[in-house]
């Protein structure tokens, strides 16, 4: 007995040996690589050595791998930014998306996207931030970075977000100071005819250095969306629910179905336009004359939350789909879904594949055949592609394997 026991522990130690001395611990081998940010668009090998990126080459040698994918006829790209979603969740009532029951666990809906980072939109303020980070950012594997409303109350609904008593400037941008997760400042909601909710997150937003994301409309009267990017925005600021068609908001696209000049010129200036999908604010008559006039969105964005899932909108993977579907090129998807978030965010250290940065990876397929897409109004387009995601990796690890591609057979012969 006593042999065998010390045989075993010999066998072990033998296979943790031999994974050391091998040079990486996964290889993701034959995949199509997109990763924008090196210019990377090929069939290529991504290699990881614990939770980083390794090496991106071509044919590197299975044998130094400690386990090995095969992504061939995949794609594999940086692991997917989301950055307009919903994920300050709690249980207090009456408090919508900030602490709120209508806001998401973020790990139960992103790495089945291929999502490896999300930044919650709004839903904390300063007052409430310290709630956020304790109950749900140190709890989750998901990446969660945060843009911070400007109400300190956060994205509590109602009159909480008309308060200009509560949307203070000096100490919104003291609190993005004080924390890496908050890369941005939020507005959102806001009714009435001033512009001084937008204002004052600009000013946060020069003090603090970081952009500032506008959810815009439903003011009383109309404000112009024309002023809001020539006046009142930086480059760099980001416009949200770019195709949404709302009473209360002046569309991008006009009545003779081009896209308005002075959008195009705001993109040319620097002016960041997201997706926003959400619920209420992705119609397919703003989107598709907006793609065949060659105006395409910075970046591709959920809105993610309990009504916007279980309506038009049901994930990342269907927004990133509808883009596709709708011509936007495959490349232009993903670059919009990775590292142009990154950059928007100011955070170059994710979003792209370079050897040492973090090992956030996904690995889609792109299925073909009829497929029906519904947008906010409840509209239906037909299209042809659409994205699976079969496998995420977050930090080296997997932590979605649609198909069990990085596992072995149930009647593999064990290793020695």
């Amino acid at each position: 007995m006593h042999r065998k026991y010390i045989l075993s522990l010999l066998t072990v130690l033998c296979l943790v040996l031999s994974a050391q001395a091998q040079d990486y611990t996964l290889l993701i081998k034959g995949g199509h690589v997109i990763d924008p940010k090196n210019n990377i668009d090929d069939i290529m090998d991504v290699a990881i050595k614990d939770d980083k990126i390794a090496l991106v080459a071509k044919n590197i040698d299975a044998k130094k791998a400690a386990q090995v994918v095969d992504a061939k006829g995949m794609y594999v790209t940086p692991g997917v930014i989301d950055i307009h979603s919903h994920n300050f969740f709690g249980t207090q009532e009456n408090h919508y998306l900030g602490d709120g029951f209508e806001a998401l666990p973020p790990d139960g809906f992103t790495f089945r996207a291929g999502v490896t980072t999300v930044v919650d939109c709004g839903g904390a303020g300063w007052k409430t931030f310290d709630t956020f980070k304790a109950n749900v950012i140190a709890h989750s594997k998901t990446r969660v970075l945060s843009f911070l409303n400007i109400v300190g109350e956060g994205m509590r609904g109602g009159p909480y977000e008309q308060n200009l008593n509560d949307m203070d400037a000096k100490l919104t941008a003291m609190v993005v100071k004080q924390h890496r997760e908050i890369v941005g400042i939020k507005v959102a909601h806001y009714t009435g005819a001033e512009w001084d909710p937008v204002d004052r997150a600009v000013e946060a937003g020069k003090s603090a250095n970081v952009p500032v994301i506008v959810d815009f409309g439903g003011h009383i009267p109309n404000l112009s969306i024309q002023e809001l990017f020539t006046k009142h925005l930086r480059p760099g600021d980001i416009f949200t629910h770019t195709f949404a068609r709302l009473a209360g908001r002046q569309p991008i696209v006009g009545p003779d179905g081009k896209i308005l000049p002075f959008v195009v010129e705001a993109q040319r200036n620097g002016i960041v336009f997201d997706v926003g999908h959400g619920g209420g604010s992705f119609t397919f008559v703003q989107a598709i004359p907006a793609l065949k006039s060659g105006f395409y969105p910075n970046t591709i964005s959920t809105d993610l939350h309990t009504g916007s899932m279980n309506a038009g909108m049901k994930d990342q993977l269907n927004v990133m789909s509808k883009f596709l579907s709708m011509g936007m090129p495959l490349q232009q998807v993903i670059k919009a879904s990775t590292w142009a978030p990154a950059q928007v965010i100011h955070r170059d250290d994710l979003g792209h594949l370079t050897a040492g940065a973090g090992a956030d990876v996904a690995v889609f397929s792109v299925l073909t055949g009829k497929y029906g897409f519904i947008d906010s109004s409840g509209a239906k387009f037909q299209g042809t592609q659409k994205f699976d995601c079969e496998l995420t990796l977050r930090d080296g690890k997997v932590v979605w394997d649609l198909n069990g591609i990085s596992r072995p057979a149930w009647d593999a012969p064990e290793k020695k």
